[in-house]
């Protein structure tokens, strides 16, 4: 069941054992551990997060504890971590969840695109400018012109107003 979540699953004892990994967990760090600081960061900032849940836990009853942390441009991730109750064992268990926030929000772009029948090439800039890309930035990915990427800039907001410009 967890390995059909979008996002990254972790389950560890209060000691720092981990106990489960799903496959999107497995996707994240593979891609990550390529980069061999990017991982150790993400590692470190997942530790972080859950040595402050424990701590928290001893003064207060705090559910979550969430942080977002930015590896590059599209390596942005939203952790999460919570207390998973199962009270049938002795230890506590923790809850991690890593959502990938640029491909969370490209997931809502093509879903948009999809809405507004946007063309391929609409479909590719409006998932980039979602994710906070600049006009240049898009031109200089994509292999057009700045000028290019206004014109379909254009289109794709003249779709999402619900007129296409056409007499």
């Amino acid at each position: 069941m967890l390995d059909g979540l979008q996002d990254s699953i972790l389950i560890f004892t209060e000691f720092g054992e981990l106990i489960h990994a799903n496959s999107n967990a497995y996707n994240i760090y593979r891609k990550v551990a390529q980069n061999r600081d990017s991982a150790k960061t993400l590692l470190n900032f997942v530790h972080t997060l859950c040595k402050s849940l424990i701590e928290y836990s001893l003064y207060e009853d705090k559910l979550v504890v969430s942080d977002e942390i930015a590896l590059n441009s599209s390596e942005v991730f939203r952790v999460r971590v919570r207390w998973l109750n199962m009270d049938k064992y002795d230890f506590r268990y923790l809850l991690v969840t890593i959502e990938n926030r640029y491909e969370s929000i490209k997931n809502v772009a093509i879903a948009e695109a999809k809405k507004f029948d946007l063309t391929q090439r609409e479909t590719e800039i409006w998932c980039l400018y979602r994710a906070h890309s600049t006009y240049k930035q898009i031109s200089e990915q994509l292999y057009i012109s700045l000028n290019t990427v206004k014109k379909h800039m254009k289109n794709i907001h003249a779709k999402r107003q619900g007129t296409c410009g056409c007499m």
